[in-house]
C-alpha cells in the first residue's frame, strides 16, 4: 500500500514485505520543517537537504535484487509544533516510493513504541541520515547498536539546530559543533562515521 507524506499518520505504513533485508536506509525525520530554511529549519538545511536527497538518490538507483530496504520515520510533534501531524511542516520532504516503507514515531528513539524492529533485522547493516543529530539520530543509533546492528552515519546528511546555553551564561553552541560531539559520541560506540564521498559504495556488496 502506498502512502503520501500528508497521508493520515499511522504506526506503519507499507507496502507488501519482500525478502530479509540485509542492508536498511533509515531516514530519520525528514520533514519540511527541519529542513526549510532556517529559522524553521536547522541552520545547515540547504546543504543537509541536497545531501540526503543525494543519499536516497543512490539508494533507489541500486538494483532491486541488492537495494536497501528504506525506511522513512517521521516524528509526530504536539499540538502547535512545526512537525504538529497533518500540518506543512510534518510532511516528509521526500515523497516515499511504491516499495518504501514510513513509520510515525513519538520518541527520540524511532525503535520506541513503533514496527521499525520488525522491519530491521537485528543482523541488517542500518545506514542513518536524517534529523535530529542529538535527539532522534543518538538515540536510534544508540539502540540499533544496542540491538547488534552494523550502523553507519553519514558526516554532512544530519543535522540539527543551534542550542542555547541557558546555564552556561545564555551562550550559543553552534549546531555545527552538537553534530561533530554526536558524530564523536557514537563512534566511540561503535558506530561508522562515513563521508558524503562514500556514498558512491556504502549500497554495494563490500
Amino acid at each position: 500500500m502506498s502512502v503520501s507524506p500528508s497521508s493520515t499518520p499511522s504506526p506503519l505504513c507499507s507496502p507488501s514485505e519482500p525478502l530479509r533485508p540485509t542492508r536498511v536506509l533509515l531516514l530519520l525525520s525528514t520533514q519540511n520543517a527541519p529542513l526549510s530554511e532556517p529559522p524553521v529549519g536547522v541552520p545547515a538545511a540547504a546543504t543537509i537537504r541536497a545531501n540526503i536527497g543525494h543519499v536516497l538518490a543512490k539508494a533507489r538507483s541500486v538494483p532491486p535484487a541488492q537495494r536497501p530496504r528504506i525506511i522513512h520515520v517521521r516524528n509526530n510533534g504536539d499540538a502547535g509544533d512545526p512537525d504538529e501531524p497533518h500540518t506543512r511542516g510534518w510532511q516528509l520532504h521526500f515523497p516515499p516510493a511504491e516499495d518504501e516503507f514510513v513509520v510515525d514515531k513519538s520518541k527520540n528513539n524511532a525503535f520506541a513504541g513503533t514496527r521499525l524492529a520488525q522491519l530491521v533485522p537485528k543482523d541488517a547493516e542500518i545506514v542513518v541520515v536524517g534529523m535530529q543529530s542529538d535527539f532522534c539520530v543518538r538515540a536510534t543509533c544508540s539502540a540499533a547498536l544496542g540491538r547488534g546492528n552494523e550502523v553507519l552515519l553519514i558526516r554532512g546528511a544530519h543535522g540539527t539546530y543551534d542550542r542555547l546555553e541557558v546555564f552556561a551564561g545564555g551562550g550559543i553552541t553552534p549546531a555545527s559543533k552538537i553534530e561533530a560531539e554526536i558524530e564523536a559520541e557514537l563512534e566511540e560506540a561503535g558506530v561508522v562515521v562515513l563521508q558524503m564521498e562514500d556514498v558512491p559504495g556504502i549500497f554495494t556488496d563490500r
